[in-house]
């Protein structure tokens, strides 16, 4: 899977860690359904850390599509509150 950080770069993420990023995603989600800005920009800030050292960055003159986008770290809540579905950032 290829995931994009906005304004950052990509990353290939391996089956392999998809659990732990989705249990990432389920502490966002949890966070921004409750409207905490402190636990929400935690788990934003965690959720994004673990795909920069679990994934392998491509090179930026690799133009591949991303399977997925996430925001920044400076992406407020109301905006990823718009981003989030029933799954959360990251689907499955």
């Amino acid at each position: 899977m290829i995931m994009r950080i906005l304004g950052e770069g990509q990353y290939k993420i391996t089956d392999e860690h998809l659990d732990r990023l989705n249990e990432l995603d389920a502490a966002l989600q949890s966070a921004a359904d409750a409207g905490e800005e402190t636990a929400f920009a935690t788990a934003l800030a965690a959720l994004l850390d673990a795909v920069r050292s679990l994934g392998t960055p491509l090179p930026d003159e690799t133009i591949t599509p991303s399977d997925l986008v996430l925001p920044d770290e400076d992406t407020s809540l109301t905006q990823v509150r718009e981003l989030l579905s029933d799954e959360g950032l990251i689907p499955g």
